[in-house]
């Protein structure tokens, strides 16, 4: 009997039909479609090139307020410049440009640093610190009745620039360490136990730089302690000492804690008409610069205070020929930059890759804030005078060249922060 050949069946039958037309060991397209796929998905995925933030808006900030500060200088100073230096109106500016280009370049240098390398120096730094401030009471140049520079021939810098960075670093790296337990009172005591004595030693010589060196360590311990009452009563009680500055300075002569000429100023302060002549002369020279200026200013170069009349003209009280040259409109400018710079500061601290970072740009910008606060609230006669520069615009090579070091500390946390992970 003959066998019966067996039906393929429908699904056999179909993929007969479909096989006959391809090449036979040739896939199917789909096949080769799903092939490709699985190499490509089992190649090893290229790794993506991490981007580092820089801040170029704070560098453009910078280099703003430094070349205005050079123009300001040579208008403030090209008459003194002219008397004492035979001739040479642009004296005062051409150093201060030297020392600023030099600073400049050392800022760029230090930003493509690693910030954690200064961590290193951190505790040798805050022991120079006492060492030089001691050095400048025995032997430091004497300028104006006040020992303030240490000087090696013709150089000469402040120490207290030093102290000032040196602090901060000093700070960020202990605060670091101490992690949540600052929030202890003990460990809160000790930063300000680390903070009084090298801030009075600076204010046995320089007040307005004992009271900002003071000053950068209330807003670091601010930022990093979560109870924030303490801070509150101490501000408040603060102004109440300003409050009182006229018995309070009296007391504080006659026990010999403050200085003759500190008293003065607080007296000049107070009552700066009592005594045009003399205790009140700056103060009422200032004043009148600000007054003249009006709403848009006399003009660039067009001040007549500078001209022998308000002493200090490129150092302390610039703000004041400011005020006259560009008026209104042109102080409310530099605060608004000043601001813009501190919004950057705080920018970068938020965005910080560790406390150490955020910590280290938290100090330089307690001691901008302070430094512009007080140079304006002195020019305006809010405070007593205190003897403060207007940073990156005043003149002084020691402070200038300092300022950049801090910045560059800045630029160098802001290089580290990661655009992409």
């Amino acid at each position: 009997m003959a066998k019966k050949k067996k039906r393929p069946s429908a699904v056999g039958y179909q993929e007969q039909v479909q096989g006959q037309g391809r090449p036979q060991g040739r896939p199917a397209a789909g096949t080769a479609q799903r092939m490709q796929q699985e190499q490509a998905y089992e190649q090893p995925r290229k790794k993506k090139k991490v981007r580092h933030f820089y801040d170029y808006s704070l560098l453009f900030c910078i280099i703003f307020l430094t070349a205005f500060g050079l123009v300001m200088i040579y208008s403030a100073s090209a008459y003194t410049a002219q008397l004492e230096y035979k001739g040479n109106a642009a004296y005062f500016m051409m150093r201060q440009a030297k020392i600023a280009a030099g600073g400049f370049v050392l800022m760029i240098i230090i930003s493509k640093m690693d910030y954690h390398f200064f961590g290193k120096f951190a505790l040798p730094a805050y022991g120079m610190s006492y060492i030089l401030m001691i050095a400048v009471s025995l032997v430091g140049k004497e300028v104006n009745g006040k020992r303030r520079w240490l000087g090696v021939g013709p150089l000469s810098f402040q120490p207290t620039e030093f102290v000032k960075i040196a602090l901060i670093v000093m700070l960020a790296a202990l605060i670091t360490e101490l992690g949540s337990n600052i929030n202890k009172w003990k460990n809160m005591g000790f930063i300000m136990l680390l903070t009084i004595p090298i801030a009075g030693i600076v204010a046995g010589n320089n007040l307005s730089s004992g009271i900002i060196i003071f000053g950068i360590a209330f807003v670091m311990l601010f930022v990093a302690c979560k109870v924030k009452w303490p801070f509150f009563t101490a501000g408040a009680l603060g102004l109440g000492v300003l409050a009182g500055a006229g018995p309070i300075g009296l007391a504080l002569n006659k026990i010999g804690l403050l200085q003759d000429y500190q008293f003065r100023r607080i007296e000049a302060w107070l009552n700066p008409e009592s005594d045009p002549t003399d205790k009140g002369f700056q103060v009422l020279q200032g004043l009148y610069a600000i007054g003249t200026g009006g709403l848009t200013g006399q003009g660039l170069g067009e001040s007549i205070q500078k001209l022998g009349f308000l002493p200090e003209a490129q150092n302390d009280m610039i703000f004041s020929i400011i005020c006259e040259e560009l008026g209104l409109f042109g102080a409310i400018s530099v605060i608004l930059i000043f601001l813009f710079m501190i919004y950057r500061f705080m920018l970068i601290a938020g965005n910080a890759p560790d406390l150490f970072g955020a910590l280290l740009v938290v100090g330089v910008m307690g001691h901008i804030a302070i430094q512009v606060i007080l140079n304006i609230a002195v020019v305006t006669n809010t405070i007593p005078n205190t003897g403060i520069t207007l940073p990156f615009i005043s003149y002084g090579g020691t402070s200038v060249l300092f300022l950049m070091m801090e910045m560059g500390m800045v630029l160098s946390v802001s290089n580290q922060i990661r655009l992409e992970k």
